[in-house]
Formats: C-alpha cells, sequence, structure tokens
C-alpha cells in the first residue's frame, strides 16, 4: 500500500490496518444502509412512498447517484483513514469525532427515508454541518484529506438542495 496515499509513514502495519478496518467499516455500513433504504424494486415500500412524492425538475436519473457514490465513499474512506494516520493531536481527535458523525448522520438520513421528510430533511442539514466542520478540521491536521473530501462536500449540498426541495413540496404541516 502508498504510505504517501494514506499518511503511513512511521505508521505500524496494526495500526494501519484497524484504520482500514475502522474506516472502511463505517463508510461500509453507511452506505449499506443508504441501499437498504433506496428506492429500487428490491425495496418496493420504499419506492412507492418515494413514487408518490412530487419532484422537482433538477432531480438527477437514479444511475447518477449509482454512479457517484462509490468514488465518493471511497474517498470518504481514504480521507478518514489519512487522518487516522496522522500524528495524535487534538484537533485529529476532533476530525475523527467528525469524520464518524458524518457517517453517522449520513446513515440516519438515509434509513429516515421518504416517509419522514420532516427528520429526513433535519438529518441532512446536520449531515452537511458536520460534513463541513470535517473539512475545517480535517485541513489542519492534513490538507490532502480535508480535499479528498471537497467532491463529498459539494454532492452533498446538491442533495441537501434536493431534499429540501422534496420537503417543501411534500411535507405536510404539523401542529405541535
Amino acid at each position: 500500500m502508498d504510505n504517501d496515499l494514506i499518511n503511513a509513514h512511521g505508521r505500524s502495519a496494526r495500526h494501519v490496518l484497524i484504520g482500514i478496518g475502522l474506516t472502511g467499516a463505517a463508510v461500509l455500513v453507511s452506505g449499506l444502509i443508504g441501499a437498504r433504504n433506496a428506492p429500487t424494486p428490491d425495496h418496493p415500500d420504499v419506492k412507492w412512498a418515494c413514487d408518490r412524492l412530487e419532484q422537482p425538475g433538477f432531480k438527477p436519473p437514479r444511475k447518477v447517484f449509482s454512479l457517484v457514490w462509490p468514488p465518493l465513499f471511497l474517498a470518504l474512506t481514504v480521507s478518514g483513514l489519512r487522518i487516522w494516520n496522522a500524528p495524535p493531536s487534538q484537533a485529529r481527535t476532533q476530525a475523527l469525532s467528525l469524520w464518524g458523525s458524518v457517517q453517522a448522520l449520513n446513515a440516519i438520513w438515509m434509513a429516515l427515508g421518504p416517509q419522514r421528510l420532516n427528520a429526513q430533511l433535519a438529518a441532512a442539514v446536520a449531515s452537511l454541518g458536520a460534513s463541513a466542520a470535517y473539512v475545517v478540521r480535517a485541513r489542519q491536521v492534513d490538507p490532502p484529506a480535508a480535499n479528498l473530501v471537497a467532491p463529498y462536500l459539494g454532492w452533498i449540498s446538491f442533495a441537501n438542495v434536493l431534499t429540501e426541495e422534496l420537503w417543501r413540496r411534500n411535507a405536510k404541516p404539523t401542529l405541535h
């Protein structure tokens, strides 16, 4: 494995393997939750709920999502691994905590599905905020790790606009 790619200079093989396991597993679980809640024929209840929503005209075709997510997930994994392999510091700990929060919030966002648009929008906004905070903190620890996440940040910014538009068009007002 290329030490430059994963920022592993001076790190033991054990440390690097633990990092690969943790970052890979976190992104994999987030991705699997997203796939499990995708509006496809394999998930007819989610597909039915999604098909009932009034969609904005700027929503990309499903194939675009299938093409975009794998490289973004790979970049997230490598970014998290680079931070994991950085020298210990308070900024590194904070960046790793934010990175983990991004994975958790993405899983929540996807798990909520189209039936819970209010909560899905809240998770989307929180995910965007955590992702932006991660980029800021990661840049202080390892600038290439932050750069790896820039395309992801752009994509979820767009996904937030899409989620907000879905919410605006379809959410039913509630009384509290």
